[in-house]
């Protein structure tokens, strides 16, 4: 166990935490439920409070000469605020993971067997300009019974204050512990004390970009879940609908673009023969194409596509065109530039997709589907701390069955062995 004259930064609020996490992992739901409820008005209550100091970091980090896209996740507005209490109030209709039995058996010597959901206990979520995700984790780590130790970033250190002050007051006032969640200092020494916080400390999420993931999973001494950047495909096989793939392969690409469920590369089939129609189509929504020579032809404002394309996760207008032979050709780029997160086929044909599910692998996989679907709230987990890109213990959109670990109840009859 750390020592906490080691852990200056966050060592206070390491010690309360655990503590706190002994009440958590004991509270009925209908406290947890009556808590979110209370945050979830507090948030809509208290919207100029939040708002005024999100415009703060916005303008210092603007002036900063923050991208564009990172600038996008940062800000917030009213119907913003609004959606991630909504996102607190989906928590409450779900249902509570923690005494979940997962299975159960008799064993040959008469020892009842069960395995329960139990809260991971700690949980460090480390996370860049992004302030609706401090309220998706206090709710999801509220519900699955577990302690936050919220840190994020710098440029959003201002909005991020505001929210946990509105989220703490409210909760401690429906009668969660102090504590329950709590932000940390956005000091860069603060990541490296949390990242060595083992014994108070059970796990670490990382969630922002490239850089930001390899330092936690680099320097970690605690267990970390992975999440991980959404370098997404989409492939229009010959069987396409033209109608499908266009609505598919623009709202894949245009509707977020700064986000990781945007698409990156499309892939189509040299059969296709609405290509052209295709590119035009994304062309004309802004975005700037990165093709290859077949891609160049069939779109005259085609730019010239590297290595360095495939591997890019723009989060901006851009997307790399490349026409491939086949479907087995796909998915060889695929696996040669994918990270794993969410990979798309818009195709009638049942043995296309079927190969393509089957040979894709990644964290989700969409049929005839826009890549942007891949969400906790749209696959009905409500919030989600992040999409791990992992193969161990979560995979996908971590919610609330995600966020807790198990236990083992053995129940005898004075057995004994």
């Amino acid at each position: 166990m750390s020592e906490v004259a080691e852990l200056p930064l966050i060592g206070a609020a390491a010690l309360r935490a655990r503590s706190v996490a002994r009440v958590l992992r004991t509270l009925p739901t209908d406290t947890k439920d009556a808590a979110l409820t209370a945050m979830a008005e507090a948030l809509v209550e208290r919207t100029e409070e939040i708002l005024a100091a999100n415009a703060v970091d916005v303008d210092a980090a603007a002036e900063a000469g923050t991208p564009a896209s990172v600038l996008d996740r940062l800000r917030l507005d009213a119907a913003r605020v609004a959606g991630v209490a909504d996102a607190l109030r989906q928590l409450i209709a779900l249902p509570d993971p923690v005494g979940d039995v997962v299975r159960g058996s008799r064993l040959p010597n008469g020892l009842e067997l069960t395995q329960v959901r139990v809260p991971l206990g700690v949980v460090g979520i480390v996370y860049e300009a992004r302030p609706n995700v401090t309220v998706d984790a206090a709710g999801l780590c509220l519900k699955s019974g577990n302690a936050a130790l919220l840190r994020g970033s710098a440029s959003a250190y201002r909005t991020n204050t505001a929210l946990i002050a509105v989220l703490t007051e409210a909760g401690e006032k429906a009668g969660l512990p102090a504590g329950f969640v709590e932000l940390l200092p956005a000091e860069r020494a603060s990541v490296g004390e949390l990242l060595n916080a083992r014994g108070y400390v059970d796990v670490v999420i990382p969630r922002g970009g490239a850089s930001l993931i390899q330092r936690v999973v680099r320097e970690a001494r605690v267990p970390v879940i992975e999440t991980g950047e959404g370098n997404c495909h989409v492939y229009v096989d010959a069987s396409a609908d033209p109608a499908i793939a266009e609505a598919v392969v623009l709202n894949s690409k245009t509707h977020r673009v700064s986000v990781c469920n945007s698409a990156e590369t499309l892939l189509v089939h040299k059969d296709v023969p609405f290509l052209p129609r295709l590119l035009a189509a994304l062309a004309g929504s802004g975005v700037t194409l990165h093709g290859d020579d077949a891609a160049r032809t069939a779109h005259d404002g085609v730019v010239p596509a590297t290595d360095e394309d495939w591997a890019t996760e723009y989060l901006s207008m851009d997307m790399a065109v490349r026409v491939v032979d086949d479907l087995p050709q796909a998915l060889e780029h695929i696996a040669r530039w994918s990270t794993g997160h969410t990979e798309a086929i818009v195709a009638d044909s049942a043995s296309a997709i079927a190969e393509f599910t089957a040979g894709v692998d990644a964290a989700a996989i969409l049929v005839n589907a826009s890549t942007r679907f891949t969400d906790g709230g749209e696959f009905g987990f409500g919030a989600e701390i992040g999409i791990s890109t992992q193969k161990l213990h979560a995979r996908g959109p971590l919610g609330l069955p995600e966020l807790t670990s198990t236990t083992y109840v053995v129940t005898g009859r004075g057995h004994t062995r």
